[in-house]
């Protein structure tokens, strides 16, 4: 059981890292999946911390994540903004791909709502 957990959550880690990646790479074209994976784990994480808040938490956790991504990237919150938008949109194809071919059940950690 907690094998299965541990790695349920390195492979949404990876696909998250993957998502933030391929948003980092068309936007300001950074080419560093592990500086994605570490922004997928930091993100996920300020998000957590944040959601809780009632009902203008999911807000502030979003404004949070695209600080994290703005923090961790060059060209400031509107290109941030951009990347996490590129990240949703790839960890989107990504999942609906792994789902559909492997039937595994899986979300993308540190990319919201993905």
């Amino acid at each position: 059981m907690v094998l299965g957990s541990i790695v349920s959550f390195v492979v949404a880690l990876l696909v998250g890292g993957l998502a933030i990646y391929a948003g980092a790479r068309v936007v300001v074209d950074v080419d560093d999946y592990s500086h994605a994976v570490i922004t997928a784990l930091i993100g996920a994480i300020a998000w957590a911390v944040t959601s809780w808040v009632p009902l203008i938490g999911p807000l502030i956790a979003l404004v949070v994540w695209v600080g994290v991504i703005n923090w961790r990237y060059p060209g400031g919150w509107t290109k941030a903004a951009i990347i996490g938008v590129v990240a949703w949109i790839a960890a989107l194809v990504i999942l609906i791909v792994l789902n559909g071919l492997f039937s595994l059940g899986i979300g993308a950690f540190g990319v919201p709502g993905a």
